[in-house]
C-alpha cells in the first residue's frame, strides 16, 4: 500500500510540475493586436468591408485573418467603389517563425494603412438621359 502511495505521490507531483509550466508558458506567451486603418480622400466617406460596416472614414478595426477583404466605400457626391485588397501576412506569421513568435512575452501589433482615392459622381447630360430613357423603352 505505501509502494502504491509513494507512486502516487510521484505522479501527481510531476503532473502538478508541468501544470506549472505550462500555466507559466501561458502567462508569459505575448499577443498579436492586427489593425487595419482604412483612409479616404475625401474622408468621411462609409467603409464597409466583407458587408460589415466599419464606419466612417479615417477608421481602424482590428481583424482576425489575413486574405482576400472586399471593399466598398461611398460618400454623398461621389462614385461608389467597390474593389477588393489582400491583406498579407508578415513573414513571423508562417511556419516554423510563427511558434517562435507566439512565444514572444512582448506584445506584437500588426498595423496596416489603405488609402482610397473617391472619384467625383459625374453628372449625366440632358442627352445622355434622354438616350438612357430611349434604351430603356426599347427593353420593354
Amino acid at each position: 500500500m505505501k509502494k502504491h502511495m509513494a507512486n502516487y505521490q510521484k505522479v501527481a507531483r510531476i503532473l502538478y510540475s508541468v501544470c506549472c509550466m505550462l500555466y507559466s508558458v501561458v502567462l508569459l506567451v505575448g499577443c498579436v493586436e492586427r489593425r487595419l486603418t482604412i483612409n479616404t480622400e475625401p474622408q468621411g466617406a462609409l467603409v464597409v468591408l466583407n458587408d460589415e460596416e466599419i464606419g466612417i472614414s479615417p477608421v481602424t478595426t482590428s481583424f482576425e485573418w489575413y486574405g482576400d477583404y472586399n471593399v466598398r466605400i461611398s460618400k454623398e457626391g461621389y462614385q461608389t467603389l467597390n474593389t477588393h485588397r489582400e491583406l498579407k501576412g508578415p513573414w513571423y506569421d508562417y511556419f516554423p517563425f510563427d511558434f517562435f513568435a507566439m512565444l514572444n512575452p512582448k506584445r506584437t501589433v500588426d498595423s496596416y494603412e489603405w488609402k482610397f482615392e473617391l472619384a467625383p459622381q459625374k453628372q449625366p447630360t440632358a442627352e445622355e438621359l434622354i438616350q438612357n430613357a430611349e434604351k430603356l423603352k426599347e427593353q420593354l
